[in-house]
């Protein structure tokens, strides 16, 4: 069997191994500590635009990507986190919950459990590629029961649960990609208090 390529051979098989490295880089994956945090614009829980020149690099910021509002895990991290948020703002931190879920469903979920801080609606994806965190494309949905009444909330994105600490440079001073959601306030704010 010969073991000869030809130049454009070489050239085909060099671009297809460079391609995932290109692609990887483009959608955030590289994206380590002590590079800049992505720039953004979306809407959040009151359907304002949250922009992230408004919050990065004037405080340290808590963006926690998490897979669906409403579910075991993701409810979890979210109650948590809003039992620490003092602890986190004592420190001058602001956490903010980002998914692929409708500003409605954002409205619903932080009804359900007195959210007290900004979810974003990362309806289209956007913002967890900027970030390097994987999605999955899909409508999905989860019924809940919401004052008494069953909602079904809907998504076309699902984002892996991330967390990244932004801090007052606008820097990613820490990144987590195997969170363990109920865990991920208190790590979070071990984290944070080194920042200081």
């Amino acid at each position: 069997m010969s073991r000869t390529f030809s130049a454009c051979g070489s050239l085909v098989l060099l671009s297809l191994l460079t391609l995932p490295m290109v692609v990887a880089k483009e959608q955030g994956d590289s994206l380590s500590v002590g590079d800049d945090a992505p720039q953004f614009s979306v809407q959040d829980d009151k359907g304002n635009q949250w922009k992230s020149a408004d919050h990065f690099g004037k405080k340290i910021v808590v963006l926690y990507f998490y897979p669906a509002d409403m579910t075991g895990g993701c409810t979890a991290q979210a109650c948590a986190y809003r039992d620490t948020l003092a602890d986190l703002a004592s420190q001058e931190v602001e956490v903010v919950g980002v998914s692929g879920d409708s500003v409605q469903n954002h409205q619903w979920f932080k009804k359900a459990h007195q959210l007290n801080f900004p979810l974003l609606a990362d309806v289209d994806g956007k913002v967890a590629e900027k970030f390097g965190v994987p999605i999955t494309r899909g409508s999905k949905s989860v019924k809940a029961m919401i004052d008494g009444s069953e909602h079904i909330l809907k998504r076309d994105v699902t984002a892996k649960r991330w967390t990244f600490v932004i801090d007052r440079d606008g820097k990613i001073a820490y990144k987590d990609d195997k969170v363990q959601a109920k865990q991920d306030p208190a790590k979070i704010l071990e984290v944070v208090k080194d920042l200081q």
